[in-house]
């Protein structure tokens, strides 16, 4: 993605220049103002319309990050302090309540194979947080199911571990033992073409389950539990870190569990944080006794 912010602004700064090569150098404090001036009140996405402020933000944030590197190459560019992100208004995040966690796990039939890696995939989603890019990526030699955990290495290289609760190591362990194949992926696809030859490495990668794969799947089990709303991978992880903090745990820990960098990313929270601050207040102000 931050691929694809930087190209974005290229090409933006490409067409206000005339389409002449513009040096890192040249890029000026008037440029980023007016890109953000673009991107606020002229540019709309062909699929979605105008650009939400959190989303406008992510194009500065890769500037940024792109400006730190070049000072760390030694190139004379603008500070990226300089890069103003506009304010973001509070996140109103989806997850699910424990009712609807219930109807979407026993929606999964799994008396198969497919039903039993799906229902394994829903449940070490929502045991761990793991974002989706993290899950596909895993190998069964990588998750200790003696121990219940297992380490990854989340966005940024920022490496964490996660643990595995009695409902997933269940679960995966019936998917494990259902399986008789060689391929070292944590879940692999059953259906489309079957790859050729003995390259076992490149077998593994054509048959390990892609991102959009879990996606549809999740898409099609919420759709058998009556949950109207959609619902990706994202949202059973919102659903992990608000069930810790319903029960207690503590922002910083959570902050740990989920990789965040910065706990202001944890507090999107806010609808559970300010639940249970309520009831430290009707337990512990004077007022209530």
């Amino acid at each position: 993605m931050y691929g694809y912010y930087l190209n974005f602004f290229q090409d933006y700064l490409s067409k206000i220049h005339g389409h002449e090569d513009i040096g890192v150098e040249k890029i000026s404090e008037e440029d980023i103002r007016n890109f953000r001036l673009f991107l606020s009140h002229q540019y709309k996405n062909p699929y979605k319309g105008s650009l939400k402020r959190q989303t406008q933000n992510y194009f500065l944030v890769a500037l940024r990050s792109f400006f730190r590197y070049l000072i760390r190459q030694k190139i004379t560019v603008i500070a990226p302090e300089m890069i103003e992100l506009g304010k973001a208004r509070d996140r109103n995040i989806k997850f699910l309540p424990p009712e609807d966690l219930t109807k979407l796990f026993q929606s999964v039939e799994t008396k198969d194979i497919i039903g039993l890696r799906d229902r394994a995939i829903l449940e070490v989603l929502f045991s761990t947080g793991l974002r989706v890019s993290e899950l596909v990526s895993l190998n069964r030699d990588q998750v200790n199911m003696d121990a219940g955990e297992f380490g990854v290495i989340g966005k940024g290289g920022k490496a964490r571990v996660v643990f595995l609760s009695k409902h997933a190591k269940n679960w995966l362990t019936r998917y494990f033992a259902s399986r008789k194949d060689p391929y070292r992926p944590l879940f692999i696809r059953y259906s489309g073409p079957r790859p050729k030859g003995d390259e076992r490495g490149l077998t593994d990668e054509k048959l390990r389950l892609s991102a959009r794969s879990i996606e549809r799947l999740i898409d099609k089990y919420r759709k058998k539990a009556g949950i109207l709303f959609r619902i990706g991978p994202h949202v059973l992880r919102h659903s992990y870190a608000t069930d810790l903090l319903s029960h207690g745990a503590d922002l910083r820990s959570v902050q740990e569990m989920l990789g965040h960098k910065n706990i202001s990313t944890t507090q999107i929270y806010t609808h559970i944080t300010n639940f249970r601050l309520r009831e430290v207040h009707e337990k512990y102000h004077s007022g209530n006794k």
